[in-house]
């Protein structure tokens, strides 16, 4: 796919002066309760806040470790990076006033509906931190808690902290996405009308702004949350808490952001959708009207939706992926370190041998260095295009091809010469070798995923020009092909990470590091390396996945605004690639979970055998009631999915049902002379979708609760202490498996149902109208809660079912 001279320079040729309908809803613009009291306080006094928290900072990671401090100041600085991309994209020009009118609308829907999503979050969070309280003040403690003097009412304490602390880092994460992306998609529609090369660049500074601060929210939040911890509790000090036991103390902040996700992801994704597919079914199949056109009544809701549900959404969703696995690889660093015996204190910030803390700490430093990476490769977009030479430019996806290979490359320098700065011992001088090949494998692992994702969505590729071609004999076809083609894009996924999560432990077991007794402990270590491996470019990927719906969003503006049709060609191919780069990040998304929960699994049996002063290494599944709750944990996964889906349908018809009653009602709609009522679309699909994210977000959250309780009573009762724990094992195993499955089937089937449609609208089978087309817009429409609602509360789910059995571990014993 390349772009003419004519479109990359925005020949903007002659006007069609059309008559314009544009939205009436510009309400008191919304600042957030944090903002309006920071920017009440005089400049003095907040600059002198912001440096005695600085100093707070400063001081307790140097009472730390050296390697905080670097953490540290690798996230202040991308924060500041950050803000200067932020500066920089806010100083393009908004356009017309016919585009900002546009915008400011989409701007109050997107905030009025975060603000009354994320408080009905809040008062659940709440909720759920004084049972979470309750259980903690009357559960046992572990032997080294007991060896620490660290009691329940102080474990209580911490864990609830955390769990806050997390919620709001990941609401906080969601916020970002959604502000930065309703501000820049006006200012990418505004350069669509120069230059594509500008447009490509403004929508990836706008993503890389919001991944920057979300992956440095992460990685610092963790970090001060550990280094209180360390300085508070006296860690390594006589009589008090080894270091290598601390990082178990940081799972609440995991689940808090992956209770805030879930949620997020629910609620965000029914909103979206909904708001979609009854446009889409009215609009374009029934009206015959272009998508995003302003006679629409639905299309302020849609373009809302792609805020809240993509760019919202997605940042707590990565934002949470972060947190656990940094977590889990933090935990299994510590517990490895602590079986190897390896102690020490490290001096100098780059003469670390023998030291724990490295261990325990290299998730941090691997993300930190993420963030340095990253920054280079979003910079290394830029618009350098010459409009003089008659030429066309490169593909948008190689564009961004390029800077993710830069990423790729500078990871894996970075990632080896962390391994060896803060992996090396004496007891296995070479071990740091076999875990930087962990990281490899890592690294390899995301790029290969990016790679397979973009294959079957990107219609450049056979399989979904396959399916736009099953458009061609009728809706039918074209529903059978895409569901095979997403039954079949699951295979290579699942065979890359088992080769992956093999070689990482394979490397991580030979690395030399014994226990006591001469068996090799590095196993599991070394598939939580080859996770951050994964991650290690996390910032990046996430920059392509908010680049999606801010193209996305352009494009409604420019159809709404009624731009002419080389600059919404331009917009066309920005979403075009938009929608591959989300595919892609999904795929990213659930490979990682999948690593991640491998990791948090591992780390729920080493906590179960503290608390149950018990070896608990493996869970049997010829017990009955054990492969009862695999059963369970896989049929949570489907009904989980089946309730996601139901709830963008039934608040889909409450769309399309007031859509047709417009088009009714006013039949001057039609031709521009009356306006529609986008108001009344937008409030329908914002209280249904608080409503309908309860139900499954509750279930998924109740539901292992429930079955280790139960279990729990059972084995009391039938002599079978550790039967609710093995239950809950089972459960988790299974529901991760299945989980990850039914969410790449998702994901990929949705994401080449929609480029199979934007193919068609290329003028391919006949082009936009045609019978291929129709049939290509009911698989799209059918895709949608598969690839925007179901499909990414999966990777939530997985990675939250993990944390909240490390959490309520203790209950089920």
């Amino acid at each position: 796919m390349m772009i003419g001279d004519d479109i990359e320079n925005g020949n903007l040729g002659p006007y069609q002066d059309r008559p314009r309908t544009f939205p009436n809803m510009r309400s008191k613009p919304y600042t957030p309760l944090i903002f309006r009291i920071l920017m009440r306080i005089n400049v003095r006094v907040l600059v002198i806040f912001l440096l005695l928290g600085f100093g707070y900072v400063f001081y307790i990671g140097a009472s730390t470790s050296p390697i905080i401090v670097f953490v540290f100041s690798v996230c202040i600085i991308s924060f500041l990076l950050s803000i200067y991309l932020t500066k920089w994209v806010l100083s393009k020009d908004e356009g017309p006033p016919e585009m900002t009118q546009i915008s400011e609308a989409i701007r109050d829907g997107a905030e009025g509906f975060f603000r009354t999503q994320y408080g009905t979050i809040s008062k659940m969070a709440l909720l759920l931190a004084l049972v979470i309280l309750s259980i903690y003040l009357f559960r046992s403690t572990t032997p080294q808690q007991e060896s620490s003097g660290l009691g329940r009412a102080t474990s209580a304490y911490i864990t609830v902290a955390a769990f806050l602390l997390g919620a709001i880092c990941s609401g906080v994460a969601g916020y970002v996405g959604m502000w930065v992306s309703v501000r820049a998609n006006v200012r990418v529609s505004s350069a669509a009308r120069r230059s594509a090369r500008e447009a490509l660049q403004i929508a990836v500074r706008a993503g890389g702004f919001s991944a920057l601060v979300v992956v440095g929210m992460a990685v610092i939040g963790i970090a001060i949350l550990y280094a209180t911890f360390y300085v508070w509790l006296g860690v390594d000090s006589p009589g008090s808490m080894k270091v290598t036991d601390l990082p178990l103390l940081l799972v609440g902040y995991g689940f808090g952001a992956s209770f805030v996700a879930l949620f997020a992801q629910l609620g965000g994704g029914i909103y979206t959708k909904a708001a979609d597919v009854g446009a889409d079914l009215v609009g374009k199949v029934e009206q015959g009207i272009p998508e995003d056109d302003p006679r629409n009544p639905a299309v302020i809701a849609d373009l809302v939706g792609d805020n809240v549900g993509d760019c919202a959404a997605r940042g707590a969703d990565l934002f949470e992926s972060i947190a656990a696995e940094i977590i889990s690889a933090m935990i299994l660093g510590g517990t490895m370190a602590q079986r190897c015996k390896i102690e020490g204190k490290c001096n100098l910030m780059f003469d670390i041998y023998a030291d724990p803390s490295g261990f325990i700490l290299f998730p941090l430093v691997v993300h930190s260095f993420d963030l340095v990476v990253s920054s280079i490769g979003i910079f290394s977009i830029r618009s350098t295009c010459d409009s003089g030479v008659k030429a066309p430019i490169e593909d948008p996806m190689a564009i961004l091809q390029k800077g993710y290979s830069v990423t790729i490359i500078l990871a894996v320098l970075t990632f080896t010469g962390s391994t060896r700065w803060l992996l090396y011992t004496e007891q296995a001088p070479s071990a740091w070798l076999n875990f930087a090949l962990c990281g490899l494998v890592g690294i390899i692992t995301a790029y290969v995923f990016v790679w397979i994702t973009k294959y079957y969505t990107d219609y450049k590729h056979e399989p979904v020009r396959t399916l736009a071609l099953s458009s061609s004999t009728g809706h039918g076809t074209n529903i059978i092909a895409g569901v095979s083609l997403g039954l079949e894009s699951t295979a290579l996924p699942v065979l890359v990470i088992s080769i992956s999560i093999i070689s990482a432990f394979w490397l991580g077991h030979t690395s030399g590091l014994v226990d006591e007794t001469g068996n090799p402990t590095g196993g599991l270590f070394g598939t939580a390396v080859a996770t951050m491996g994964m991650l290690s470019t996390a910032a990046y990927i996430l920059t392509m996945d908010m680049f999606g719906p801010i193209a996305d969003n352009a494009g409604g503006i420019v159809e709404m605004s009624q731009q002419p049709e080389s600059v919404r060609e331009i917009t066309d191919i920005l979403d075009a690639v938009g929608n591959t780069t989300k595919a892609t990040t999904k795929g990213f998304a659930i490979g990682s979970a999948a690593l991640a929960s491998f990791l948090l699994f591992s780390a729920y049996m080493d906590e179960v055998a503290s608390f149950a002063h018990d070896s608990f290494t493996q869970v049997d599944i010829a017990i009955p009631e054990v492969f009862i709750g695999g059963l369970l944990g896989s049929m949570l996964i489907f009904l989980f999915s089946a309730w996601a889906c139901a709830a963008v349908g039934r608040t889909a018809q409450e769309v399309v049902k007031e859509v047709r009653r417009q088009f009714i009602e006013r039949p001057g709609i039609m031709d521009y002379k009356e306006k529609p009522d986008y108001g009344r679309c937008v409030a329908i699909v914002a209280s249904a979708s608080l409503r309908e994210m309860i139900k499954p977000g509750a279930l998924a959250i109740v539901s292992p609760i429930v079955v280790g309780l139960l279990f729990r009573v059972l084995g009391h009762y039938t002599g079978h202490p550790l039967l609710g724990a093995k239950v809950v094992a089972a459960l988790l195993m299974f529901a991760t498996v299945s989980g990850i499955l039914m969410a790449l089937f998702l994901n990929t089937a949705g994401g080449a149902w929609d480029n199979a449609k934007k193919y068609i609208e290329t003028g391919a089978l006949g082009g936009k109208g045609s019978d291929a087309h129709k049939a290509a817009v009911t698989g799209d429409t059918v895709g949608d809660p598969f690839k925007d609602t179901a499909g990414p509360s999966l990777h939530v789910l997985i990675k939250m079912l993990a944390t909240i059995t490390l959490v309520m571990a203790p209950v089920f014993l």
